[in-house]
């Protein structure tokens, strides 16, 4: 018989999509069989005559979805650091792109960064999220731009799953930067498209992502890696609209993209075509922040059109070395003006929404008994506070 466990005496945001808040559930209570969440209700509506189960008493703290992570490049060599340095003293994004920072010096140190150090450098990155709540990471290859580095990272972002308990969603992004000694149609077509095809049959890749930007792709070779992804059966994202609007988001929405992510210089088109083809948008405040950015994303056209919003860390050694899920959470609040339901929406709900998973992000019955217990009153505390980790238990598949 499979393990059951009881969770009683909680305040419960299943975050559903009925009320558009929290969908808070008073002195509620969560019936778990296995990995799996078998029933959810009030306290006082346990069936007296129900035994043989594990009991944990939420003394009134908050239970929500684990976190979700849906936008991640934690699988890496080296660091940036003399990059924020340089920002300081007033370098773009864009000026150090093109003095051959940014992306290719990651790329540089990822290729000479052996597989074993790799893993457990996003080991010790897994463990910070993990730490705060998180159960499900989106990780993207994109710092190898060749071949065997790329199905390198891949392997690594595989490991990390079966090394920790946390789920692993890979995204294949050869389409991140173009090489110092190639121009970017030859790169599609020589090194990007090859890759994803080895990769693929490897079975390392879940979805494929590219990065649509003056300094990386445009839209028509973005779309050539995406003809190969629907050829492949694999869904699509897309780093859209980050810099400059060059048609990135429009082009996910044709595509059917999971989502659209940055979205800083997208607009009310945008954000329709978003709508019409179900594509979540996905925010990510900590680029925001580093890059001293001030264009930010249409939150009210997002609103108006109905398109869902999800929010993550975009954990990367250059433009958003940010760590901590539950700091971008009160960032998309602060720099974005979203609210704290809609943060937490973002992180839990929308946020699995984005990588394509229909199994998770909500407390009902059914869904995976992956669940985060708060020692917190309000659910907007989770928001509302920085640098302050409130999180008193994680479940994931029903175990601590």
């Amino acid at each position: 018989m499979a393990d059951r466990l009881l969770i009683t005496h909680a305040s419960i945001a299943g975050v559903g999509e009925l009320d558009g808040g929290y969908g808070l559930l008073h002195d509620g209570a969560v019936l778990i069989d296995g990995d799996r969440i078998g029933w959810v209700g009030h306290t006082r509506d346990i069936d007296p005559a129900l035994g043989g189960v594990r009991r944990v008493d939420a003394d009134g703290c908050l239970l929500t979805p684990v976190l979700i992570d849906c936008h991640t490049h934690i699988v890496h060599g080296g660091n940036r650091a003399r990059e924020f340095e340089m920002r300081l003293t007033g370098a773009s994004y864009e000026d150090i792109a093109r003095a051959g920072g940014g992306i290719v010096s990651t790329v540089t140190a990822t290729r000479e960064t052996d597989e074993a150090t790799l893993l457990s450098e996003a080991l010790k990155r897994t463990d910070s999220l993990i730490a705060e709540g998180v159960g499900v990471i989106e990780v993207k290859s994109g710092y190898g731009l060749d071949l065997d580095t790329e199905l390198k990272m891949l392997r690594v972002a595989r490991a990390i799953g079966r090394a920790r308990p946390v789920r692993i969603i890979t995204s294949f992004l050869g389409a991140h930067a173009v090489p110092r000694d190639m121009d970017a149609d030859s790169y599609i077509d020589t090194v990007c498209i090859p890759a994803l095809e080895a990769a693929h049959s490897e079975g390392l890749v879940d979805a494929v992502d590219g990065f649509c930007e003056g300094i990386a792709f445009d839209a028509a070779q973005i779309a050539r890696v995406f003809d190969k992804a629907r050829q492949l059966e694999l869904p699509v994202k897309l780093h859209a609209e980050q810099l400059s609007n060059i048609g990135g988001a429009r082009l996910a929405a044709e595509y059917g993209a999971l989502s659209a992510d940055h979205v800083e210089y997208a607009d009310a088109k945008d954000a329709a075509a978003m709508a019409g083809a179900g594509t979540v948008a996905v925010l990510l405040p900590g680029a925001f922040y580093t890059l001293h950015e001030t264009q930010t994303p249409p939150v009210e056209s997002f609103r108006e059109y109905g398109v869902p919003m999800a929010v993550a860390t975009d954990w990367n050694p250059g433009s958003s070395p940010l760590g901590s899920l539950l700091l971008a959470m009160n960032m998309a609040c602060t720099l974005f003006g979203l609210t704290p339901a809609e943060a937490l929406a973002g992180t839990t709900r929308n946020a699995a929404r984005a990588l394509g998973l229909d199994d998770c992000g909500v407390v009902a019955p059914g869904m995976r008994a992956d669940l985060a217990l708060w020692d917190v009153g309000d659910p907007a505390e989770l928001s509302c506070c920085f640098g302050v980790n409130a999180l008193k238990a994680r479940f994931f598949g029903g175990r601590t």
